[in-house]
């Protein structure tokens, strides 16, 4: 994944920024060296205990504070401040090493982060986010039970708003706008958290990665040609557009797009047009399947995990998309009387099946890549080494396993890990979901339906919404069924 939708380009007459670091091995470098001062806590050091925590308000007063007692004192604006001046620092230098601007890229993100910081907020207003257990202690009568995830629906709306109706600040913005490097950062963090979960209930989680494998591989033979076969014969398009095409919506929306491109030697604009496409829907996706998941999947919700995970094209939209139907179903539950469910296990899966379908588009590529240069456009002297596997492999992916690992194992091997590993991720945790909430910001701000119109996305689009409403949602669905059906997430609060 080189590049994101979202990303800036060079002025007219300008030579490009020369990058020194990939924006994938970037997100892996700053990914791990959160998750490595999170390990202080290990030590006895609060290291992250001054981050904003934001918690379910009446009170403006009420909305953020210290994720620690240890800094009770701090004040709530105090607070964020210092987690907006970390950020900026880890991802000012990190923008610079992508050959961004500094001072466009620092002034871009502070509205950004603010922006997107206040949308998280709204998200968490008691009428909005409280659920159904929580409305006696709150003393209000009614809520829509959305719980504090509303929030990544509101930045992805505000991003819409500013990325479609206020060009001018969207244009302010853009050097900031990365929605790609912001979710594979998140990604590599979320494999800590995801690591502890796991370490709780270790038998699920192994039948949970079992499953997600069987899942992708058949999501990946019949996925892939059937939408081949349909951009070819129903739409008429060319090898070099249907090749990305059938990746960018079958597989792994802009990644796939984009790996795929390069393995076939597609102009530029194929895998950009792709890309931009699948934001689009996936932004529809992120606000229709969670809500119909609440509806008909709420006593199978790691179906509906998966179903995130297969279904939606984007790894910030699909793990997303987990998390946001994680809190529904809670929700439903406690609103249903049933037995409450364990938070984090219908993301878990969602990530599970997403990560394994990123881990094969390496693989996909160079698969396309000989088939390509031997049977489809061969050239004399051309010859396709193994490497390129590695130069397509998703390499954020290898730092989620290895966070993933690292708390498994030390909570699995040390007598009293689980306590300690759960200090590690209680302040990691919360960059974590302000990176994604980031993503959601930045993917809506870099989606300009207009812009995309005049260049002439409509046939393609054609294409994904037969895709997508005639077989894609319908066979996640029913992969998620034959191989998640039954299975419980652990009871918890």
């Amino acid at each position: 994944m080189e590049s994101s939708p979202g990303a800036p380009q060079p002025r007219p007459g300008a030579s490009p920024p020369r990058p020194r670091v990939s924006e994938d091995s970037l997100a892996v470098a700053l990914g791990l060296l959160v998750f490595a001062l999170a390990l202080g806590n290990l030590a006895g050091l609060d290291v992250f205990g001054w981050v904003v925590k934001t918690s379910v308000w009446l009170a403006p007063g009420k909305i953020m504070a210290p994720v620690s007692t240890g800094f009770a004192g701090l004040p709530g604006w105090a607070s964020l401040l210092l987690t907006y001046l970390f950020m900026t620092a880890l991802l000012g230098v990190g923008a610079r090493l992508l050959g961004a601007n500094s001072r466009r890229f620092l002034a871009g993100f502070t509205l950004l982060f603010f922006l997107s910081y206040g949308c998280w907020a709204a998200g968490h207003f008691a009428y909005i986010a409280a659920t159904t257990d929580q409305l006696k202690k709150l003393g209000i009568p009614w809520s829509m039970n959305l719980t504090g995830e509303a929030g990544f629906v509101f930045a992805l709306v505000a991003g819409l708003i500013v990325g479609n109706l206020l060009p001018g600040v969207a244009g302010w913005m853009r050097e900031a706008i990365r929605p790609e490097w912001y979710i594979k950062t998140a990604i590599v963090l979320l494999g800590a958290s995801l690591g502890v979960k796991s370490a709780e209930a270790l038998g699920l989680a192994s039948a949970v990665m079992f499953r997600g494998l069987c899942a992708i591989v058949e999501a990946y033979l019949i996925y892939w040609a059937l939408v081949y076969f349909v951009a070819r014969r129903w739409f008429g398009f060319s090898r070099e557009w249907a090749a990305p095409l059938a990746s960018g919506i079958s597989i792994c929306g802009v990644s796939a797009a984009i790996a795929t491109g390069a393995a076939i030697r597609a102009r530029p604009v194929v895998p950009i047009m792709v890309s931009s496409l699948v934001v689009i829907f996936a932004v529809f996706e992120l606000l229709l399947l969670p809500f119909v998941a609440q509806r008909f999947l709420y006593d199978d919700p790691l179906v509906a995990g998966a179903w995130m995970g297969l279904a939606v094209k984007t790894d910030g939209a699909a793990i997303a998309s987990g998390a946001i139907a994680d809190s529904l179903l809670r929700a439903k539950a406690v609103a249903a009387g049933a037995v409450p469910l364990k938070e984090g296990w219908v993301t878990l899966t969602a990530t599970t099946v997403k990560v394994f379908i990123d881990v094969f588009i390496g693989i996909w590529s160079f698969v396309l890549a000989v088939i390509w240069c031997t049977k489809i456009e061969p050239r004399t002297g051309d010859r396709v080494r193994a490497r390129e596997i590695w130069d397509r492999f998703p390499k954020f992916i290898l730092g989620y396993l290895f966070t993933f690992a690292v708390l498994l194992a030390f909570c699995l091997m040390s007598a009293g890990g689980l306590p300690g590993a759960k200090r590690v991720i209680a302040g990691s945790d919360l960059f974590r979901v302000l990176f994604f909430v980031l993503t959601f910001f930045s993917i809506g701000a870099a989606t300009n339906f207009k812009k995309l119109w005049e260049e002439g996305i409509g046939r393609l689009a054609a294409v994904y919404v037969v895709c997508l409403f005639g077989f894609i949602i319908w066979i996640g669905l029913g992969i998620s069924w034959l191989f998640f059906h039954g299975m419980k997430p652990p009871a918890g609060p």
